[in-house]
């Protein structure tokens, strides 16, 4: 995930400058992720692909996977960052020119999500 299809090494979010957001663009990019993030796992279910709980509290959602294992992820307002927690690790994402890059490598937050959900849940999966 770190590097392009070109091979050549993704610049580091830290290095791009995060786009500024005023509060309400914030928690409409916010809602907006979480909400097709919410929206994916009930279509899994409904098309019998994987039976992944979600439960959302405000700026936090909670997916539960059925070994047991849990991905969450939450919003920070005063950061403006969205965070994402896996087994594989912890993650902090910025807004960068209209998307949710990782503060540290710039890989995309959808493509991550899809990658460690896949490595928990077993099976690919693509948000």
């Amino acid at each position: 995930m770190s590097s392009n299809p070109g091979g050549s090494a993704r610049p580091a979010a830290a290095a791009l400058p995060a786009t500024p957001l005023s509060d309400a663009e914030y928690r409409t990019e916010t809602s907006a992720l979480l909400a097709r993030v919410e929206a994916a796992a009930d279509a899994w279910l409904q098309d019998d692909v994987i039976d992944i709980d979600t439960h959302r509290s405000g700026g936090l959602l909670e997916l539960s996977f059925p070994n047991g294992s849990k991905i969450i992820i939450n919003t920070q307002p005063p950061l403006q960052e969205v965070w994402m927690a896996a087994r594989g690790g912890g993650f902090h994402y910025r807004w960068v020119a209209g998307r949710w890059r990782d503060t540290r490598d710039g890989s995309e937050f959808i493509a991550a999500l899809s990658h460690h959900a896949g490595l928990q849940a077993g099976k690919p999966l693509q948000f």
